[in-house]
């Protein structure tokens, strides 16, 4: 047995639609505002609007030029009005909360219902979206219903056909087009009408707030042409919904609304697309997700949000978010995050966070952060923070940053422009440094290039590189003892540091290790020293020192067993014995510094 309603068809054409809402008045274009202007951009008139009606204007900066001129005299109008004069009625404006969302709207639509047919449980309705102005049937308008999250595309002729089931005390049908003013259809039982604006509680504001993941290389591969244009029509509507799943993107329980609606536990057999995840989601292959991402979210090979992450985020592959992110991401390969980054993240190959990062990354190849990094980074191949690096890095081959107010071990070299933290590595490079660097070349741009020439009771010829700075520098040496009948070659290198009593006068203790070759590679003569020089400046660029210093000799070379030419007792008449292969003595160093 049909079911009697009572049907009220009302249609509301572009004109109505420019001269009043469907819903009752609003209340922030409904505001009086008074505002007088001469030659004033059309950016700082919306400015001084918005301030004047303590509210806000979103819109695209290609809505109009930003170089245009205008010039107005408004007395106690409403905002309505005076965006109306301001765009002369060819911008569509829809309240959100404190925003006015602006859209180019030049055109308008009308709905032209067809066929109306209802039954138990049971609403088809069928028609055509028609341009106004030329009577032109619209092809790929989307004609959707907001609560019902029911919706389609008109073909090529402007058609479209809806099926509602269940029992629905009211439908409503919205008809949306780029560049054309929304158009509604409200059918009517016994009920009470929603304002056009209506949308679910607790969904999340609209335009602006979420990223175009469709324009995306992997948004147009998965996400079908009709899904496209569907976001593009409606892009400022969006629901609740506690359950979706999915095989793909355009097999959904919300079909081709999936788009439009945040759900909060979502099955994607192969791959979804949403509007957002307020709980769980988890797919076969891939999740791409318009909006935000919160709590939980797992796929096989890749997630691709284009909002926010706040929550866990899982992939085989990639991890892909386009607003910042707060929580714990891992990828077999690739995390990518556009704004900042705080939490945790771990990838097979590299992390990349666009902005700043705050926490931890850990990646098979790099880590990269374009802005400050606070935390900790550990890559198998190097670690790259392009502005101040506070905290730890930790790499097989290199680390670089800007600043460092931390510490960087690598396996090669550690390069910060300015450093003020503690380095560890083979090479450390910086331009000025007050910190500490440990490894084999300290090289401070700013710093310690010093060469000196000197003696000592072993060895009466030697020159030494020293690079770093003050707190610790690196020293590089080699010597010869000049002697026809006690000849020594010796390489070494060590560590030192200057105790600085004035501009001419300072104290230099230093440690070193050195390899004497005493005419054959039969034995190893290892000669340790520490040694502490009193330096005075001559003038600038000259230094001298000199100093007491204390020897530990190891040998396994008999006494007088060198050859020949060669020093055959190293170890002088006054020492100290630490075993049959050890010997100590006390010593001096005295030389002379360039630079």
């Amino acid at each position: 047995m049909k079911l009697k309603l009572t049907l009220i068809l009302l249609v509301l054409n572009g004109y109505l639609q420019a001269q009043m809402p469907l819903a009752p008045a609003r209340h922030n274009l409904e505001k009086r505002v008074s505002i007088t202007l001469s030659n004033t951009s059309i950016s700082e008139v919306l400015k001084k609007v918005s301030r004047a009606g303590e509210f806000y204007f979103s819109y695209s900066g290609t809505l109009f030029k930003q170089d245009s001129l205008v010039s107005l005299d408004i007395r106690n109008e409403p905002v309505r009005e005076i965006l109306n004069k301001l765009f002369n009625n060819k911008v569509d404006y829809k309240e959100n909360g404190d925003y006015i969302i602006l859209r180019y709207a030049a055109n308008h639509l009308t709905i032209e219902p067809e066929n109306i047919t209802t039954a138990e449980k049971l609403y088809l309705i069928s028609g055509y979206v028609i341009d106004t102005e030329t009577g032109r049937k619209v092809k790929q308008a989307s004609v959707y219903e907001k609560r019902l999250l029911q919706s389609t595309l008109t073909d090529q002729d402007g058609f479209f056909k809806l099926r509602f089931k269940g029992d629905h005390t009211e439908v409503i049908l919205t008809a949306s087009k780029e560049n054309y003013r929304d158009t509604t259809l409200i059918f009517l039982s016994d009920i009470k009408v929603k304002p056009e604006g209506y949308k679910d509680s607790g969904s999340d504001e609209a335009n602006g707030v979420f990223s175009d993941v469709e324009s995306s290389g992997l948004g147009r591969f998965f996400i079908s042409s009709r899904q496209r244009i569907q976001s593009l029509n409606i892009p400022s509507f969006f629901a609740n919904s506690p359950f979706q799943t999915s095989l793909t993107p355009g097999l959904s329980s919300h079909g081709i609304m999936s788009a439009q609606v945040i759900n909060k536990f979502s099955l994607n057999v192969l791959g979804g697309y949403t509007a957002g995840t307020n709980g769980f989601e988890i797919a076969g292959l891939f999740n791409i997700t318009k909006g935000d991402v919160k709590k939980l979210q797992f796929a096989g090979l890749f997630n691709e949000a284009g909002g926010s992450l706040n929550g866990f985020q899982v992939a085989g592959l990639l991890n892909n978010v386009r607003g910042e992110k707060k929580g714990f991401q891992a990828a077999g390969l690739l995390n990518r995050v556009k704004e900042n980054t705080e939490g945790f993240q771990v990838a097979g190959l590299c992390n990349l966070s666009y902005k700043n990062m705050m926490g931890a990354q850990a990646a098979g190849i790099m880590n990269l952060v374009a802005e400050n990094a606070h935390g900790v980074q550990i890559a198998g191949i190097a670690n790259l923070v392009r502005k101040d690096m506070d905290g730890t890095q930790v790499a097989g081959i290199g680390n670089m940053t800007r600043h460092l107010k931390g510490v960087q071990i690598a396996g090669i070299f550690n390069y910060a422009k300015r450093m003020d933290g503690f380095q560890v590595g083979l090479i450390n490079v910086s331009d000025t440094s007050s910190g500490y660097s440990l490894g084999l070349i300290n090289f401070v741009k700013r710093g310690y290039h010093k060469i000196s020439v000197f003696a000592n009771e072993t060895v009466n010829t030697n020159i030494s590189v020293k690079t770093g700075n003050s707190k610790l520098y690196t020293i590089l040496f080699a010597g010869l003892n000049l002697s026809e009948n006690e000849k020594v070659r010796t390489a070494g290198l060590g560590l030192g540091h200057d105790f600085l009593i004035n501009n001419r006068w300072a104290i230099g203790l230093e440690t070193t290790g050195q390899l004497l070759y005493l005419g054959n590679w039969d034995s190893s003569n290892l000669l340790s020293r520490v040694q502490a020089n009193v330096q005075v400046q001559l003038v600038k660029g000259i230094t001298l020192f000199a100093g007491p210093a204390y020897s530990v000799y190891s040998s396994d070379n008999p006494a007088n067993s060198s050859s020949a030419g060669y020093k055959q007792n190293v170890v002088p008449k006054h020492h100290t014995s630490f075993g049959s292969t050890t010997k100590g003595w006390l010593g001096f160093n005295a030389g002379i510094t360039f630079l």
